[in-house]
């Protein structure tokens, strides 16, 4: 691999990683609203805290190339379950621009997994945690 085809890796980690640490963060600046909203989907408001926890610390993870296949799997089903309660609206329960930025939404959501999962299948490439010299990772591979 050339050396400006392995920067591609750790770029494409970084955006990936990116929507869930600054969607994370931002859920600290109103907990209870987004306690509510996390309701809004039919689940406990209580899971504000994991939610928030699984975006930070599996976005670093997954930036860093630290368990990147683990990160990005968790990750992944985040998305689709996100995306399945919160933008999977029903035909005919939202009309017009509404039904159409959720589609949208929805389909950024499957995009996004489907990044993660490439991770997960692929790994972190270069320029990781997981493979640096002497890792259990690199041995591995």
């Amino acid at each position: 691999m050339t050396n400006s085809l392995s920067l591609l890796a750790p770029v494409a980690r970084i955006l990936l990683a990116l929507i869930f640490i600054v969607s994370g963060l931002q859920k600290l600046g109103d907990i209870s609203g987004n306690a509510a909203y996390i309701a809004s989907g039919g689940l406990p408001g209580v899971l504000i805290w994991p939610t928030i926890l699984v975006e930070v610390l599996g976005g670093l993870a997954l930036a860093i190339g630290y368990q990147a296949r683990i990160a990005a799997l968790l990750l992944a089903g985040f998305s689709i379950v996100a995306g399945v309660l919160y933008h999977l609206v029903p035909a005919g329960a939202a009309e017009g621009m509404m039904a159409q930025m959720q589609i949208i939404m929805f389909m950024k959501n499957l995009s996004i997994a489907g990044g993660l999962l490439m991770v997960t299948a692929m790994g972190a490439g270069a320029y990781a945690l997981d493979t640096r010299k002497g890792g259990a990772a690199a041995q591995a591979a």
